[in-house]
């Protein structure tokens, strides 16, 4: 049944691509599209995930910047703001995936390329002058459904000097007692997790947590932005922490 049940859901997903990806290349031609923030909700949506928000959202001259568990994070955030995401440069080379983040103005960075980071900052700058909200998982890969890991600072750079009036507004991915059961375990694959989540069975709620936005030109450097936003979320996903162990129980 598990198995089955992640065809099922696999088969509804190709569907939504095709119906979606036509009208998409239409209206990118006159105007930005509205089409991958439609395909990403509903494709959360497919997964079995109902998405929450609690906060209010920054939708424009804002950088998101998320705790990470699973690739379900990309399509929630994603279809709850319409943001752009920055994405290690693998990504844009997987058959399919690549082409889709693509459309959805995924700005893709090669992490482990020593002195890239100048160009890679500027790319996102240039991400950041369109106005559009753009989302950062700084762990810089996904945890385990309990434990937040340390921040990488480097993209933290293009918001210092801030290019405009620009807010960071941490979000926290809050997917109660099922965290550890999305979470990407070490050493399995792309393919198994997709088998897995998808095939899980009934739905889960999961809470998108808009904390409150803040200035990031009132910070000296990286290094404390970073560790200020950081503590943020850290904080957040302290305070939910009792709920999850309360719910885990019952």
């Amino acid at each position: 049944m598990t198995t089955l049940r992640a065809l099922l859901r696999i088969l509804r997903l190709v569907a939504l691509t095709a119906y979606c990806v036509p009208p998409h290349l239409l209206a990118r031609r006159r105007r930005p599209s509205p089409w991958p923030q439609r395909f990403l909700g509903r494709a959360a949506r497919i997964a079995g995930f109902d998405v929450r928000i609690s906060g209010t959202p920054l939708l424009h001259d804002v950088f998101y910047v998320a705790n990470h568990l699973s690739w379900i994070d990309i399509l929630s955030l994603g279809g709850a703001t319409g943001c752009a995401f920055i994405s290690k440069d693998g990504v844009q080379a997987t058959p399919v995936v690549g082409w889709l983040a693509a459309q959805n103005n995924t700005i893709f960075v090669a992490r482990k390329q020593r002195g890239a980071i100048a160009g890679q900052v500027e790319a996102v700058r240039a991400a950041v002058a369109l106005h559009q909200p753009i989302a950062l998982f700084p762990e810089g890969t996904t945890g385990d459904g309990s434990t937040l890991l340390p921040f990488k600072p480097a993209l933290f750079e293009v918001l210092l000097p801030p290019p405009r009036a620009i807010r960071i507004q941490p979000v926290v991915m809050d997917y109660g007692p099922a965290g550890p059961m999305v979470a990407w375990r070490e050493g399995e694959s792309g393919i198994a997790n997709a088998l897995r989540v998808l095939g899980a069975k009934g739905r889960r709620p999961l809470t998108l947590h808009f904390l409150a936005p803040f200035d990031p030109g009132d910070h000296p450097d990286r290094k404390t932005l970073s560790a200020e936003t950081r503590a943020r979320i850290a904080a957040a996903l302290a305070r939910e922490a009792p709920a999850k162990s309360a719910a885990g129980h019952r």
